[in-house]
């Protein structure tokens, strides 16, 4: 029988009990504008919870004998081994704090944890599809460079602390001073360089004077998500990017080979063309008029008559759909662009977006609580819907009446995920020399005053735990709509007024959930062909990702409570045995829900150590 790594972990977590590692309980609190009285968290281990979340989320969808999450697709799956080596940087970092303080059997055992989840991350590599999303959309090579890039900043990190312990003696055998998972840098270096290189084929210059195109098999679309991925992905690989002797599949030695004016011979780590890639690509965005009235990216661009022949080329034609992941996943390349250069408008643009987030979830900061009041509603009753969310809490549009496909239901953990980097206390102790501020005052004074900014959402993002927590059902497996677990529900019945519903329209265009119209704007025709007919149910760019049971309001009844705050599988007294879960509904619980709910108390965790 094959052990549980549930069970390794709370085996971890009872041998180094009286450790720091599972220390410091963060206390979610009611604050005003709750529902205080009917949803009160208890307080909790909320370490424990995150490291919960990881191991609930590969017991129950990761399967090793494949090495993969087999309900996942290719881009969900790369965000998910994402998330899974994030959490592992932050159990290592923990491992590093309370070192001091270890036995040597404690110290051994979180090494096995570490170990034993790092394998999943090697099976991964091996099981990924490779070949299939070379053939994808830019966006997907580009989550794929992230994932590996996370994975080598991981390694590296766990590779000095391994080397520390093994300096001191403590719990590693004689001469063992390198850690085995530093071999595995080269092949996770290689993946990433592949991809990178393949994706920035999508920069266009022809069309809107630059920027990335999202897909090459439809219709030119430069959207949010192609271009931040470009930016943070380019970044990241100037910054930690380890270098490629391997010139597989391209050959060596070939100018024609030839990429960006670099030779494919070897690649180099902290090579310049990944930097101005990352300063291009961020200036095109920045001047796009990609941000809305609230200052939330929207979706993206199409350039009007380009279907007819015309000769314009002009981005004219937005999208006004607005998704968490396109206001998230540029906070990391913001972060590396002053990482690199030392300009700290980079961090006030990032700080300016989290705060339009916040606000855009019905949050004020000022005030530091929920802009409406939830306690006065009834049985049934939605607060207003604010842009990004409702009653301090992050959505997506698609939550409320579940109708999220599984690309929706990664968006959310994308998002803390970046801003998790962005906010990270530790994130500003690596300054590129090129920035020439290391060391100086001028670097001490921005990194405070960043750290008082991000200081400043963390009961944010409590209350969004908060929430988050409160869906989880007996299993530990979180939902999709977060903001359920603060209100009472108690059947389909809600209150849908126009208020509370997200904008639709026709300039709003919700393809992630729906699909891609099948229509001239959207996908290439050949010339003289009439317009592609809508496509019926379940068929096109999203193929077997739109909303299982249709997503109604009257799908997915169930007596288990899904409010299960703090104790898992054990329901609040209050609920009784005929509550409503609307976290069944559509798609449910799956991998990319739990994803989210880990990457959330992740964190939570990470940036509340600016407390400290």
């Amino acid at each position: 029988m094959l052990l549980s790594w549930a069970v390794v972990v709370a085996t971890a977590m009872a041998v180094c009990a009286a450790s720091p590692w599972s220390s410091l309980p963060l206390k979610l609190k009611e604050e005003n504008g709750s529902d205080s009285g009917r949803r009160s968290l208890p307080d909790f281990d909320l370490y424990h919870d995150m490291f919960m979340a990881l191991s609930d989320m590969q017991d129950t969808y990761f399967q090793r004998w494949l090495g993969t999450w087999p309900r996942g697709v290719d881009w969900t799956r790369a965000v998910m081994n994402t998330h899974v080596a994030a959490a592992l940087r932050t159990i290592s970092s923990e491992l590093e704090l309370s070192r001091p303080n270890q036995s040597v059997g404690c110290a051994a055992r979180k090494e096995e944890v570490i170990g034993g989840y790092f394998a999943d991350v090697i099976a991964y590599y091996f099981a990924e599809d490779a070949f299939s999303i070379r053939n994808q959309a830019y966006d997907d090579m580009l989550w794929v460079v992230l994932g590996w890039l996370e994975s080598i900043q991981f390694v590296d990190e766990h590779s000095g602390l391994f080397s520390r312990v093994a300096s001191g003696g403590l719990g590693t055998r004689p001469g063992a001073e390198t850690w085995y998972g530093s071999r595995w840098i080269p092949a996770f270096a290689h993946r990433a360089r592949i991809f990178w290189e393949l994706a920035a084929k999508g920069w266009d210059t022809t069309l809107c004077g630059g920027g990335m195109l999202w897909n090459p098999r439809l219709m030119p679309y430069k959207n949010a998500i192609t271009n931040q991925l470009f930016i943070s992905a380019s970044i990241s690989m100037y910054l930690y990017f380890p270098g490629d002797p391997n010139t597989a599949p391209f050959g060596t030695g070939s100018d024609s080979n030839a990429s960006h004016g670099h030779s494919n011979s070897e690649w180099q780590p902290h090579h310049p063309m990944f930097g101005t890639a990352a300063q291009d690509a961020h200036s095109w965005l920045a001047s796009s008029n990609m941000a809305n009235a609230q200052g939330l990216y929207a979706d993206g661009f199409h350039i009007s008559g380009h279907s007819s022949g015309s000769n314009n080329t002009k981005c004219d034609e937005r999208d006004e759909m607005v998704y968490t992941y396109n206001q998230g996943v540029i906070l990391s390349g913001l972060l590396g662009l002053f990482q690199a250069t030392g300009r700290e408008h980079y961090l006030g643009e990032g700080h300016m977006l989290i705060q339009n987030v916040i606000r855009a979830t019905g949050y004020d900061l000022a005030r530091n609580k929920p802009t409406d009041d939830i306690r006065n509603l009834g049985l049934n009753q939605l607060p207003p819907w604010r842009g990004l969310g409702r009653a301090g809490v992050l959505e997506d549009a698609c939550d409320v009446l579940g109708a999220c496909s599984q690309d929706a239901q990664t968006f959310k953990g994308a998002w803390m995920h970046h801003f998790a980097t962005f906010c990270s206390p530790s994130a500003l102790q690596f300054l590129h020399p090129n920035a020439g501020l290391d060391g100086t005052a001028a670097a001490g004074i921005i990194r405070e005053r960043h750290a008082g900014d991000c200081r400043r959402y963390i009961p944010w993002l409590r209350r969004n735990a908060q929430a988050a927590m409160g869906t989880r059902d007996g299993k530990g497996l979180f939902g999709m709509w977060w903001t359920a677990g603060l209100l009472r529900l108690t059947s389909a019945d809600m209150e849908l007024t126009r208020d509370v519903l997200p904008p639709q329209g026709g300039e709003v265009v919700d393809y992630r959930n729906w699909g891609v119209p099948q229509n001239s704007v959207w996908v290439r025709v050949a010339d003289g062909s009439p317009p592609p007919q809508p496509a019926p149910a379940g068929v096109g760019e999203g193929l077997g990702q739109k909303p299982m049971m249709g997503g109604g309001l009257g799908a997915g009844r169930n007596k288990a409570s899904s409010r299960t705050l703090g104790k898992r599988g054990a329901p609040s007294p209050e609920d009784g045995a005929s509550v409503w879960d609307p976290n069944l509904r559509g798609r449910g619980r799956t991998l990319e829900t739990q994803g989210g709910g880990l990457a959330l108390l992740r964190a939570l965790w990470v940036v509340s150590r600016h407390e400290l």
